[in-house]
């Protein structure tokens, strides 16, 4: 088996082998090192950042994506997508990510050819070949290099990794995008993600840094590490949520017993579509 050594070793052989590279940059975990190992192998003047912006990425994702990009030397541009004119993607659908996926890498190769780059690159790592992404697919159609996946770094490397180049991330909870909040087959709109988006800072206030709130329609389902549990069934902090919660538009107010699971949501899909 490689060893950690050894994959990175294998990374940077990939990313030299690009020439130069535009990075498809949430300011993640996974992103964010894979943009610093390219500023690292290719140099700064041969990458560029480029982050999606809609309704569908929380604001202070985006300043901090910002801040992460020039914090590793890189230039960052963010491109404003237009997934939101597409009723593939608004109908919500299983392969929601895909049409998402699908725009944002018609973005990026428009950048990519403007400004003379060899390549695109994302930040999918060897754990999410494993997983129900159909994102990937629009990756592989689009041409775009998955150089973590490539090299064989898991999620557990890869924040190890990053830990011993000091980048911030290296601990930093998953935080896919807002729409995948909400039950498929319910239609994606602004204003329920904007209802996620608040909803989700209020819990982050009380200093619960991983959670979701799951939207299904007028009910918001909460997923929390098992050890905080207890605490959101106190009575007055149960009250404080529901609260808060009632005043964004939701009826319902649910603590999921199961605890936070990441990709929740595709429980519901057939193992067959999967």
């Amino acid at each position: 088996m490689a060893s950690l050594d050894d994959k990175l070793a294998r990374l940077r052989t990939i990313l030299l082998d690009l020439q130069s590279t535009v990075v498809a940059f949430s300011g993640g975990v996974d992103s964010t090192f894979v943009l610093k190992a390219a500023v690292d192998a290719l140099g700064a003047a041969n990458v560029i950042a480029a982050t999606g912006r809609s309704p569908s990425v929380p604001e202070l994702e985006l300043g901090e994506a910002q801040s992460l990009a020039k914090s590793v030397g890189a230039s960052h541009v963010f491109l404003d997508t237009d997934e939101f004119t597409n009723d593939n993607y608004l109908s919500n659908p299983t392969n929601r990510c895909y049409f998402c996926k699908t725009t944002l890498y018609s973005h990026l190769r428009r950048l990519t050819d403007e400004r003379g780059f060899k390549s695109i690159i994302n930040g999918i790592n060897a754990d999410d070949l494993g997983d129900f992404r159909p994102g990937i697919d629009a990756a592989k159609e689009n041409r775009v290099g998955s150089p973590l996946a490539d090299a064989g770094l898991t999620k557990s490397e890869i924040r190890e990794a990053s830990r011993r180049l000091g980048l911030p991330t290296f601990d930093k909870p998953a935080s896919p995008c807002l729409s995948s909040r909400v039950q498929y087959g319910e239609r994606i709109t602004p204003d329920k993600l904007r209802r996620i988006e608040s909803a989700e800072r209020f819990l982050h206030e009380m200093g619960i840094r991983e959670c979701r709130v799951r939207h299904h329609d007028d009910i918001a389902r909460i997923e929390v590490a098992p050890q905080f549990l207890a605490l959101l069934a106190e009575p007055e902090t149960a009250a404080r949520i529901d609260r808060n919660f009632r005043s964004l538009g939701y009826h319902y107010v649910t603590l999921d017993l199961r605890g936070f699971r990441s990709g929740s949501m595709n429980e519901v899909i057939p193992l067959g579509i999967r």
